[in-house]
């Protein structure tokens, strides 16, 4: 299954198993190991290990973050988004904002190779050598990589109980974002057909 560092960044905020909300960038720890197992999603390739994961890049990533998940919400419209932060969802243009601010710290140039027998190629060259900004700049690029793409007609809030992530439809019947969600929103349909086929036929039942 084709991964997205834009939907796995935004999909850091999760349900938990007693049926609240957890945090995968709850520390700078936290942040260190996401990225960490997520490095060669990085487009050029970044060593996040030299980004030394303290508070201040932490809250710059979380706030980063908040503006992925408000245009991920306009993403999914006319689609519920997701109920972690639907309730507080940045404006759409302060969002827009502070991730073209994120993109705009480091330009990024390209180098154009032409080995001798092979056609000619372009390859990214970051634009400084702050792996600090490279790695906000590369989480805000990758967003706007994957809105501008064929892939954001496919995004999805799952609808299944208790659960906040967002997910790309593998096919176009796709409504959870994996198999135990499904589980979960399908056992919930039948618990409330059962209570709608009770309540017909016993009115006076929950009164």
């Amino acid at each position: 299954m084709r991964r997205f560092l834009a939907v796995e960044f935004a999909t850091t905020i999760r349900h938990d198993a007693q049926g609240g909300v957890a945090d995968e960038l709850s520390d700078p720890e936290a942040l260190a190991r996401w990225l960490d197992e997520r490095a060669e999603l990085f487009t050029p390739r970044l060593d996040t290990s030299a980004s030394r994961c303290d508070e201040e890049l932490l809250a710059e990533v979380v706030a980063l973050r908040r503006a992925v998940r408000a245009l991920f919400a306009r993403a999914v419209h006319p689609g519920p988004p997701s109920p972690a932060d639907a309730h507080r969802l940045l404006p759409l243009e302060e969002a827009m904002a502070r991730l073209n601010d994120a993109v705009a710290r480091e330009p990024i140039t390209v180098r154009l190779e032409w080995p001798e027998g092979e056609p000619p190629s372009a390859t990214p060259q970051p634009g400084t050598d702050d792996e600090r900004i490279r790695l906000v700049a590369a989480l805000a690029r990758s967003t706007t990589a994957f809105l501008t793409g064929p892939f954001r007609e496919r995004l999805r809030a799952c609808t299944a109980p208790r659960c906040v992530r967002y997910f790309v439809q593998g096919h176009g019947r796709q409504e959870w974002c994996k198999p135990g969600c499904a589980d979960r929103a399908r056992a919930a349909r039948h618990y409330r057909r059962r209570r709608s086929a009770q309540a017909a036929q016993d009115p006076g039942a929950d009164s």
